[in-house]
C-alpha cells in the first residue's frame, strides 16, 4: 500500500520524442510543398510564395513575422523575376540563382526535410525548384526584438551601459566589438529535440582548458530535455552529477563587458538565443563578492566595498541565528543595556524568539516575492504597506519585539549587498535560526562547519569552488581580499583550469 502512494508521486519515464525522419527533399516541387503543408497542418504562419521564371515553377518559403519582408522582396524575389537565364533547368538552374542572382550574403544549401524546417523557422526563406532535389535557404531575418539597453540587476556607475538581448546573433556581436581577436571563437549547439534552440559556446581558443572544453561539450551532449526556454534549464546538467549544495556552480551575467572579462581569464561564457543572459563555467564562489565597478575604481575603495560585501555576507547568514541562540540559552553575552531591552521584548509578545524570527523573515519573504512579482507602481504600494505593518503596527502591537525587528532589517539590507548569493543565504538563514533556537551557538558553529565543508569539497569542472582560498593560492589572493592595481593585474592573467600563465 506505501509503495502505490510512494509510487503516485514518482513521474513516469519520459517517453522519447517523437522525431522527424530525415527525409530527403524531392525533386517535384508540387511534393515537397504538400508535405511540408502538412506537417504544419494549417498553421497560419506558414506562407508559401510561387515565382514562376520561363526556366522553372519556384516557390519560396516563409514563417510569417520571423523575416524582412522589404529584404525578402529585395534579395530574392525581385531578382528571381527580373532577370534573363540561359537555357538550364533543374541543380544547374539553382545553381545559377545562388552565384549569379540572389544578392543575399548567407545562403545554404540544404537537401533534408529537418533542415528545412529549423531555417524556416529560424527566419531563413527557403528556395526550392522544381525539378531539383536541393533546396536554397537565404537569411533575411527580420523578426522583432528588444534593444540593446542597461541591465536591470548589474547596474554600474562607471562602466558600460550595454546589456544583452534576447537574439543569439546581437549578443554575439556585443562580445565580439570587445575582443577583436580572431582567437577568440564562437561555436553553436542545438540543445532540446523538440525546442531546438540554439546556443553558443564563446571563449579564446588559445588559453581555454581543453580538457574543461571537452568537459563542456560532453555534459551538453548529454541534455535530455525537451525544451529549452532559458539558461536556468541547462544549469543542473552544467553542475556535477552529485551536487546538492546550495551553492551553484555556474556564474550567469546579463553584462557582456563582464563577460569578455571571465573569457579573458580562460572560462567558458554559453549564450542561449531568446535569453539576455551568458552562462559562465567555471564559476569560483569569491566571484559573487566581485563586480565590474570594481575594476574602474581605485584599489583602496574597491578593496574596501570588497570587505564590505564580506561583512554583508556573514550578517545576512549568521546574524538572526546567532541572536536567537544568544538570546535563547546564553543572554549573559549581550550587554547589559542591550540585554534589559530585549528580555523587555520577550515578556511584551507572546511568541517564543526562534518562532518571532521565522515568523517575521516568512513575512519579509511574502513581502518581497510581492513587490518583485506585482506591476512596479502596485511594488512600491506594498513596500509602504509592509513597512506600516511591520516596522510600526506589529510592534506597538505587541506582536514583534523591537530589537528583533532591527535584527532581521539589517538581515535583509546586507542580502541585498550580494544579489547572486540571495537564495542560498535565504535558505541557510533559516536553517542556521532553527538550529541556534535548538541547539543554541554549539548548533550554529557544527551547521557552519558542515557549510564549509560543503562548498570546500565543491569543483566546478574539477577546478576547486573555494580557489583561490583552498587550496591557497598567493597569486590568486590579488583578486580576493584585495583588490591589487592594474599595474599588477595586468602583468600576468590568472587562468582557470590551466597551471600557468601568460
Amino acid at each position: 500500500m506505501i509503495e502505490k502512494f510512494m509510487n503516485a508521486f514518482v513521474p513516469d519515464k519520459k517517453k522519447p520524442v517523437e522525431k522527424l525522419p530525415e527525409r530527403k527533399l524531392e525533386k517535384s516541387l508540387d511534393k515537397n510543398i504538400e508535405y511540408m503543408k502538412l506537417l504544419f497542418d494549417g498553421s497560419a504562419d506558414f506562407t508559401v510564395k510561387y515565382v514562376n521564371t520561363a526556366n522553372a515553377r519556384c516557390a519560396v518559403l516563409t514563417m510569417e513575422g520571423m523575416v524582412n519582408k522589404e529584404t525578402l522582396a529585395v534579395s530574392v524575389i525581385n531578382p528571381i523575376v527580373q532577370s534573363v537565364y540561359p537555357i538550364i533547368y533543374g541543380s544547374e538552374f539553382l545553381r545559377y540563382l545562388e552565384k549569379n542572382v540572389l544578392s543575399a550574403s548567407e545562403q545554404v544549401e540544404i537537401e533534408t526535410v529537418d533542415k528545412v524546417l529549423t531555417l524556416i523557422m529560424s527566419g531563413f526563406a527557403v528556395l526550392l525548384v522544381d525539378k531539383c532535389s536541393v533546396g536554397l535557404a537565404v537569411g533575411v531575418q527580420g523578426f522583432s526584438f528588444r534593444s540593446v539597453s542597461e541591465p536591470e540587476t548589474e547596474v554600474v556607475q562607471k562602466g558600460s551601459r550595454e546589456g544583452f538581448v534576447e537574439p543569439l546573433r546581437i549578443n554575439m556581436s556585443l562580445l565580439r566589438r570587445r575582443i577583436k581577436n580572431p582567437r577568440m571563437k564562437f561555436e553553436t549547439l542545438t540543445i532540446g529535440t523538440v525546442s531546438k534552440t540554439d546556443i553558443c559556446l564563446c571563449y579564446l581558443n588559445d588559453i581555454v582548458s581543453q580538457d574543461i572544453l571537452q568537459e563542456l561539450k560532453k555534459r551538453l551532449s548529454c541534455v535530455d530535455i525537451d525544451t529549452v526556454l532559458a539558461s536556468g534549464y541547462l544549469v543542473p546538467y552544467l553542475q556535477e552529477e552529485n551536487d546538492h549544495s546550495l551553492f551553484s556552480t555556474v556564474g550567469s551575467s546579463e553584462r557582456p563587458d563582464t563577460v569578455c572579462g571571465k573569457i579573458n581569464e580562460g572560462r567558458i561564457a554559453i549564450l542561449m538565443d531568446g535569453t539576455p543572459l551568458a552562462l559562465i563555467v567555471p564559476y569560483l564562489f569569491v566571484e559573487s563578492f566581485q563586480t565590474m565597478e570594481d575594476y574602474s575604481n581605485r584599489p583602496y575603495f574597491a578593496t574596501f566595498t570588497r570587505w564590505l560585501k564580506y561583512l554583508a555576507f556573514v550578517v545576512s547568514m549568521l546574524a538572526p541565528g546567532i541572536y536567537v541562540a544568544v538570546a535563547t540559552f546564553n543572554p549573559e553575552l549581550f550587554p547589559v543595556q542591550i540585554l534589559t531591552r530585549v528580555v523587555t521584548s520577550i515578556g511584551d509578545t507572546p511568541f517564543s524568539i526562534t518562532t518571532e524570527v521565522l515568523l517575521i523573515h516568512f513575512v519579509y519573504e511574502i513581502m518581497r516575492e510581492a513587490g518583485l512579482r506585482l506591476p512596479r507602481p502596485l511594488g512600491h504600494a506594498v513596500s509602504i504597506i509592509g513597512g506600516l505593518v511591520i516596522g510600526e503596527t506589529a510592534v506597538n502591537a505587541g506582536l514583534i519585539g523591537a530589537p528583533t525587528l532591527m535584527v532581521v532589517a539589517l538581515t535583509a539590507i546586507s542580502s541585498y549587498v550580494i544579489p547572486n548569493l540571495y537564495p542560498p543565504i535565504a535558505i541557510l538563514r533559516l536553517l542556521f535560526i532553527v538550529a541556534g533556537g535548538f541547539f543554541g551557538i554549539w548548533g550554529i558553529v557544527l551547521l557552519f562547519c558542515v557549510v564549509l565543508v560543503n562548498v570546500c569539497s565543491k569543483k566546478s569542472f574539477n577546478v576547486p569552488f573555494m580557489s583561490p582560498i583552498a587550496p591557497f593560492s598567493m597569486f590568486g589572493m590579488r583578486d580576493v581580499l584585495i583588490r591589487a592595481g592594474w599595474r599588477t593585474l595586468a602583468k600576468k592573467r590568472n587562468l582557470v583550469g590551466k597551471q600557468k600563465s601568460d
